[in-house]
C-alpha cells in the first residue's frame, strides 16, 4: 500500500455516547484503505474505560487493532488528542469525532494528500446528520461549524487552507515533533461551556514554526456527524457562537491577532454579508426560513464578538486563563 500509514485516534469522555463510539471504530475498520491502529482515549471516565476495554480488550494486535487508553493529561480534548499523539505509531495521525462515521474512502483521500512532502496536515468534509432527520429552516449553512460541521464558504476540491477542522483531520507526525501537541487550556473540556479553536491554534503555530509547510482540505475525505437534537436549538446556536468568540480571543493571544483572525476576516466581511442577502430574498420570495437565516446570522456574528471582546479582557486580566501545555515529542514510529 502506498503512502503513509495512518493511526486513527478517537476521543471520547461520556458512556451517553456509547452507540456512537462503537459505529464510529467500526467506520474506522471498514475502510478500503485500513488504518494501522485505532486508539480510543477516554477522557477520565474510569467506567467507560472498563466497558471499552472489555469491549475491544481481546482485538488482536498488529494491523487494524483497537486500543484503549487513559487521557495522561488533565481533563478536556486536547489533553485527550496528545495522549493519543505520544501513543499512536503511524506517520500519519488521523482525528475522528466520537459521535461521527467516515465514509469508506476516507483515509484513502486523507493519504492521497501526502504524496506532496511538504504537506503537514490534510482534513476533510464534515457532513451534518441532523436529529430531526432535516436542517432547521432557519438554520444557516454558513454557520455549520457551530454544530461541528463544514460550513459556506470554504473552497471546494483539494485545497490548500489556514487551518484544517479537529473533528476530520490528520497531521504527519513530523507536524508535532516541529510544534509540539494540542494545547491545553482552550477547546473542548468534558461539558463545559463548548469552546473550541484549538486545532487552529496549532496549525497558525505550525505555520510560523515551518513556513514552508502545506495544509489542506479534501472534500472527497468525508465523514457524517451527528448532530443532537439539544443543537437544533437557536439556545446552543447562541451559547456556541458566544464560545467560538471567547475561544478566538485565547487563539489571538497565542499566535497573534493578525494571524489569529486572518480567514475570519475574510469570512465575516465576504461570506456573511452574501448569506444575509441569500436569506433575505429568500423571504422576499416567501421560501421558508430565508428571514430567520438572515436574522441568526446576524446574531451570530454579534454574539461571537461579544464573546471575543469578553475573552480578550479576561487574556490580558488573567495571565492564567491559557496555559500553553504542549507535548514535546512523540513516539517514534
Amino acid at each position: 500500500m502506498s503512502g503513509p500509514d495512518i493511526s486513527v485516534v478517537i476521543c471520547v469522555y461520556t458512556e451517553d455516547r456509547w452507540e456512537d463510539i462503537l459505529a464510529a471504530v467500526s467506520s474506522v475498520r471498514a475502510q478500503s484503505r485500513q488504518a494501522r491502529e485505532t486508539l480510543l482515549v477516554v477522557d477520565h471516565n474510569q467506567a467507560l474505560l472498563e466497558r471499552l476495554t472489555k469491549e475491544y480488550g481481546n482485538a488482536p494486535e498488529g494491523p487494524g487493532a483497537v486500543r484503549v487508553l487513559a487521557n495522561a493529561g488533565p481533563r478536556g480534548l486536547s489533553a485527550g488528542r496528545n495522549t493519543g499523539i505520544a501513543a499512536s505509531h503511524g506517520e500519519v495521525i488521523a482525528f475522528l469525532d466520537d459521535d461521527a462515521v467516515a465514509e469508506r474512502d476516507w483515509l484513502r483521500r486523507l493519504a492521497e494528500g501526502y504524496a506532496d512532502p511538504r504537506v503537514l496536515a490534510v482534513g476533510g468534509r464534515t457532513v451534518p446528520v441532523w436529529a430531526s432527520g432535516r436542517r432547521p429552516a432557519w438554520f444557516p449553512e454558513e454557520f455549520d461549524w457551530v454544530v461541528g460541521c463544514t460550513y459556506r464558504g470554504l473552497p471546494p476540491g483539494r485545497v490548500r487552507v489556514r487551518n484544517v477542522l479537529g473533528g476530520n483531520a490528520s497531521f504527519r507526525r513530523t507536524a508535532f515533533d516541529a510544534a509540539g501537541g494540542f494545547a491545553t487550556g482552550i477547546g473542548r473540556d468534558g461539558d463545559r461551556r463548548p469552546l473550541g479553536g484549538e486545532e487552529t491554534e496549532l496549525c497558525i503555530r505550525l505555520g510560523q514554526l515551518r513556513p514552508d509547510a502545506v495544509l489542506l482540505i479534501d472534500d472527497r475525505a468525508v465523514i457524517h456527524h451527528r448532530v443532537p437534537a439539544a443543537r437544533e436549538h437557536f439556545g446552543y446556536f447562541r451559547a456556541r457562537t458566544y464560545a467560538e468568540g471567547l475561544s478566538k480571543a485565547l487563539v489571538a493571544r497565542s499566535v497573534g491577532v493578525g494571524k489569529g483572525l486572518e480567514s475570519e476576516r475574510r469570512y465575516t466581511t465576504r461570506v456573511l454579508p452574501a448569506g444575509v442577502v441569500r436569506g433575505l430574498r429568500d423571504a422576499v420570495l416567501a421560501r421558508p426560513g430565508g428571514a430567520g437565516r438572515a436574522g441568526a446570522i446576524v446574531a451570530g456574528v454579534l454574539t461571537a464578538a461579544g464573546g471575543y471582546l469578553v475573552g480578550s479582557v479576561r487574556a490580558r486580566r488573567d495571565a492564567t486563563a491559557f496555559t500553553a501545555t504542549r507535548i514535546e515529542g512523540t513516539r517514534d514510529a
